[in-house]
């Protein structure tokens, strides 16, 4: 009787390896929880709001259920005082994002009652392009949302700069940027608000959903934290109509544990990019920006499909992070249809290798050596 053969593919992510690697920190912060009897917007919530924004070097952190909520409540929170709209308003008010991201930032613009018009991406990154930006039709009191994608961060400085002249409110969608920085600065410390989200894979991942949004405005943290539970200030009684979303106890303490590790877990991605970076330099690849956390790394190809599948039958497991942009989708095409070439052309010849911080030496000599073994056969 021979013995068997065991294929075992590297993940292109790998959430269970986070916990595993601070178990016995997360452990005791579980049981801390078990053992309090407060289970809702207590004490672990507040500690890891506080931690949070101190982190980043804001006044303000409202922690919340997920990304999504972060950004919808922050595009409500974020207009002036009595403009806070239901998603059934007939006047909804303008948010100019892009379509190279997660449905979530386009779905979360539009539950916050908005019509969204979707921007092209820079031909050198994956970000908002600040020239379709300064093209766009932007005006006083619209909102603009730039997408840190993949850990890189927009160009901030001068999206900044035209939504100012423009009278425009910038909202930042941090989902995938936890801990990267421009000029010395955190993202989501830039605009009147940012929005984060702790999805387990996430830089800063959760064991669960959760969310939170960030600010200086003491205007803005007031009427978020009174949208994330019924408008209430008093209990029981509604200022203004708010909903249900809340960060919970449990994922807040394992959140104060991950964040203690965030920029250590950080630089141990963008060592890993850098080994990717000097592996591939000689290849037919289009590398990512350099610069940022790196939640994904993602290179291009345009026989992509190809490349995916013969890295499958090497071990190593690779995604398309997203294969459709949000324009092109049947939940969000117009008449007549947007064409943003450069989103498009981007969303058809990308793949995100696996960058978590919990890969092995070997596991990344591996993927180096089955991406430049199958990336040479398509030269």
């Amino acid at each position: 009787m021979g013995l068997g053969f065991v294929f075992v593919m590297i993940p292109q992510a790998n959430p269970g390896a986070s916990y595993r690697a601070h178990k016995a920190e997360i452990d005791e912060a579980i049981r801390r929880v078990n053992d309090s009897g407060w289970y809702i917007l207590g004490p672990e919530v507040e500690a890891f709001e506080h931690e949070f924004a101190a982190y980043l070097g804001v006044k303000h952190c409202i922690g919340v259920a997920n990304g999504t909520d972060a950004i919808r409540l922050a595009i409500q929170a974020g207009r002036p005082a009595g403009s806070v709209r239901r998603s059934s308003s007939p006047r909804p008010g303008r948010s100019f994002t892009v379509s190279m991201s997660a449905t979530a930032t386009v779905a979360a613009a539009v539950e916050a009652g908005e019509r969204v018009h979707m921007l092209d991406i820079h031909p050198d990154e994956y970000t908002l392009n600040p020239a379709a930006l300064e093209a766009a039709p932007v005006e006083a009191g619209d909102i603009v949302i730039p997408v840190h994608l993949y850990g890189q961060p927009a160009r901030l400085n001068e999206i900044l700069q035209i939504a100012t002249q423009r009278g425009a409110i910038l909202i930042e969608d941090c989902a995938q940027a936890h801990g990267a920085l421009v000029e010395g600065k955190r993202v989501g410390s830039f605009g009147a608000a940012g929005a984060f989200s702790f999805y387990p894979t996430k830089n800063l991942g959760a064991l669960g959903d959760g969310g939170a949004i960030v600010t200086n405005s003491d205007e803005i943290a007031e009427r978020a934290r009174l949208l994330r539970m019924y408008g209430w200030r008093e209990r029981y009684i509604s200022e203004i109509h708010g909903v249900n979303t809340r960060l919970d106890e449990m994922q807040a303490a394992i959140l104060r544990i991950k964040l203690c590790h965030l920029d250590d877990d950080n630089a141990r991605r963008i060592r890993i990019a850098k080994t990717y970076n000097r592996a591939f330099a000689d290849l037919n690849l289009t590398l990512p920006p350099t610069g940022g956390v790196y939640h994904q790394y993602t290179i291009r190809h345009p026989q992509r499909e190809v490349l995916k599948q013969g890295l499958a039958a090497k071990g190593v497991g690779t995604s398309v992070l997203y294969p459709v942009p949000i324009h092109l989708q049947p939940a969000y095409r117009s008449d007549p249809p947007l064409h943003l070439p450069v989103t498009e052309q981007f969303a058809s010849d990308l793949l995100c290798l696996s960058i978590y911080p919990e890969l092995s030496e070997g596991e990344v000599e591996k993927i180096c050596e089955a991406v430049r073994e199958e990336a040479g056969k398509l030269d």
